[in-house]
């Protein structure tokens, strides 16, 4: 008897949770997606200052604050490229999207020594001041690569089989 009163007894609230479960179903609401942009904004003397000092041929810069820090987005020649800068007007890192014509010929030497039945098609140069490093976007009949140079030495960071 105590056996078929204590599964009774636990069959219950498992009954009534699978319930509210059902129940809970029904009244979920499917909220819009929730987009984060950064927004232009009037940007300190010292970083327009700094900018101009790092990049004097920069066409068309918009700024945008993000978490304190402004990212200036502007063209050089064909180039998207990206700054970053802090609100006290420190350089923090440039990224500058390009081609293979964009590539220094020794970083361009050192990826096709490595890859050399591949098409460049895409050259990013990111730097901090202190570092350089190039990623670069390859591709052949068989694959697509992604690889990074730096100082010299090519390392491959994913390889995709194309279908």
């Amino acid at each position: 008897m105590k056996p078929n009163f204590v599964s009774k007894f636990l069959a219950l609230p498992v009954l009534v949770f699978a319930a509210l479960s059902v129940q809970a179903q029904d009244s979920v609401k499917t909220l819009p997606p929730i987009t984060i942009t950064a927004t232009q904004k009037h940007v300190p003397e010292k970083v327009w200052n700094t900018f101009h000092s790092y990049f004097a041929n920069a066409q068309d810069p918009k700024a945008y604050e993000i978490n304190k820090d402004y990212l200036i987005k502007f063209m050089t020649d064909e180039n998207v490229n990206h700054a970053l800068f802090t609100k006290g007007g420190e350089f923090v890192y440039h990224i500058s999207f390009g081609h293979e014509k964009n590539m220094p010929e020794d970083v361009r030497d050192a990826v096709k020594s490595v890859y050399y039945n591949y098409e460049i098609t895409r050259a990013i140069k990111i730097t901090d001041g202190r570092r350089l490093v190039w990623v670069v976007n390859l591709e052949n009949a068989k694959h697509l690569v992604l690889a990074r140079t730096e100082n010299g030495e090519v390392e491959e960071v994913q390889r995709l089989k194309k279908s």
